[in-house]
């Protein structure tokens, strides 16, 4: 697999598996990591956002586009 760059943050758990099940269903290569830490009791989530993904760069474009069009947000 290619390098993985950070892409985007994420909002919540449900936010993650809607856009992880839709860039799974087009073949995306990606990883989501969560930012909850049992031994903080979630307290990076708080601060930081649910988690982020991670792809290759090369599908950066294709993905927040996917997440736009997910999350009702316009190109600008």
């Amino acid at each position: 697999m290619e390098k993985l760059e950070k892409i985007l943050v994420l909002n919540n758990e449900i936010e993650a598996k809607l856009l992880d099940g839709m860039l799974s269903e087009r073949n995306i290569p990606h990883i989501i990591r969560s930012y909850y830490d049992s031994a903080y009791d979630g307290m990076w989530q708080t601060q930081f956002g649910w988690g982020h993904l991670e792809a290759p760069i090369v599908w950066e474009a294709e993905i927040l586009a996917i997440y736009n069009e997910m999350s009702g947000k316009k190109k600008s």
